[in-house]
């Protein structure tokens, strides 16, 4: 079974009857066929007609072309909708969402954040989206979740962790707006990740390698739903920032780094961080260094989509207002000037099950076209993630992880917005038999 937490198995047992049931008995071990009406196999590259995808075993046995008939398979009638590989969400946080409050803390346990987490990863694999990065939930109960995942207990996305981000003292990732003594009941020093020094924050991340983080997130500026109005500039000092992508790619993890403000998104890149999440006050000259060192942006465009700004402090509000000012820019200059990116959209602080609301915006911001967007969640996702032996393509040996959407999203890239059928690993989630 692997190693799973106590938490795991109790949230599997009492969750057995939760999980999403595969309809008509197409989870189980058999040959699952899938009658396509057009697959896009591999998006930004010429779509195929109509298509059997022959599934053993959890991944991609057979493309053939034409609907061809294969004895003892449970087939799945998809002639009139277009197959396209399983969504990837580099940027996501299960453990909270945009009504969750300061306070929870206070009265939620691990085992009620958990249980959260499992209703906002069931809500993102609903949506299409197979895969995510989740890139700071606190405490552990996003291990416990991946784990149990991954080991057959529940049904989810599959899930790349950073577990708590890196912080300074005080900065974003590290609690605000509650007194002191609240803040050191809920959100003790060495709960939240933050660190001071190139010493110590080669420990966070140490520490993060040994609890089982997939990747490490850090925060190198301050954050726009932060409750305080220290501003969005550079916080981890250039040493700090060194430390942990050292120590970081010593382990074989990589680095995202959340960075709005200009200095602080170039000294993140710098440093050799993996990605730059957010990249809001992206600059040019920072944008060719990226381009030039192959540093990655995920733009979370969702992050200010849906928010309510009445619902927020003064302080937020007036970050708000700012980041909305420029907002699109970041896409625009990682298009002029070629630099890599993922598609992320934050969801947590934006809307858990909407992600795919980010495409609209990417395609209109950009200007980005509908197929670079689509492949931004698949193709390009998979290589952030170095998982594209395994995933963002429709490839024989792939996991079979697909969706189904009526329509063309080269023509319309809302459609992605109503995912009709899921399929992760070969196991049916969802699907519309209309």
């Amino acid at each position: 079974m692997g190693k799973l937490s106590a938490l795991a198995l109790a949230i599997g047992a009492s969750l057995s009857g939760l999980a999403l049931a595969a309809p008509g008995g197409a989870e189980g071990p058999g040959t699952l066929v899938i009658h396509a009406g057009a697959v896009i196999a591999v998006p930004g590259e010429t779509s195929l007609g109509p298509s059997t995808v022959v599934v053993r075993g959890g991944r991609i046995a057979e493309i053939r072309p034409g609907h061809v008939d294969v004895d003892g398979a449970h087939v799945i009638d998809l002639k009139d909708r277009t197959l396209l590989p399983g969504l990837i969400d580099t940027h996501v946080h299960f453990s909270f969402s945009p009504e969750t409050k300061l306070w929870s803390a206070a009265i939620d346990t691990p085992e009620d954040v958990a249980l959260f987490a499992f209703s906002n990863a069931k809500k993102t694999l609903e949506a299409g989206f197979t895969t995510v990065r989740d890139v700071g939930s606190d405490g552990y109960s996003i291990h416990a979740l991946r784990d149990a995942i991954n080991d057959g207990i529940v049904t989810g996305p599959r899930i790349f962790l950073s577990g708590t981000s890196l912080s300074i003292v005080g900065g974003h990732g590290d609690m605000s707006g509650l007194n002191r003594k609240a803040t050191e009941a809920l959100y003790p020093y060495d709960y939240t990740g933050a660190c001071t020094g190139a010493v110590e924050c080669a420990l966070r991340v140490r520490e993060a390698a040994k609890y089982g983080a997939d990747l490490i997130k850090i925060t190198s500026t301050g954050g726009i739903m932060s409750q305080q109005a220290r501003g969005l500039g550079q916080h981890l000092s250039d040493e700090e920032l060194t430390s942990i992508v050292t120590t970081a790619h010593g382990l074989g993890l990589k680095v995202a780094a959340h960075a709005h403000g200009g200095a602080g998104v170039a000294a993140s890149v710098r440093a050799g961080v993996d990605s730059i999440e957010h990249g809001t006050w992206l600059d040019e000259d920072t944008a060719k260094l990226m381009a030039a060192r192959g540093t990655w942006l995920v733009p979370t465009l969702g992050l200010l989509d849906g928010r309510k700004d009445g619902d927020a402090s003064p302080e937020v509000r007036a970050k708000m207002a700012e980041a909305r000012r420029v907002a699109g820019r970041n896409i625009q200059l990682a298009v002029r000037y070629k630099v890599k990116f993922a598609f992320g959209t934050d969801a947590g602080v934006s809307p858990h099950g909407q992600n795919a609301r980010q495409f609209r915006l990417m395609v209109e911001q950009g200007p980005m076209t509908p197929m670079a967007a689509l492949r931004s969640a698949t193709v390009d996702a998979a290589a952030l993630l170095d998982r594209s032996a395994d995933l963002g393509t429709i490839e024989v040996g792939k996991y079979a992880d697909m969706i189904a959407v009526e329509g063309d999203p080269a023509r319309d890239i809302s459609v992605l917005e109503r995912v009709s059928t899921v399929i992760k690993d070969g196991r049916i989630v969802t699907h519309d038999r209309r």
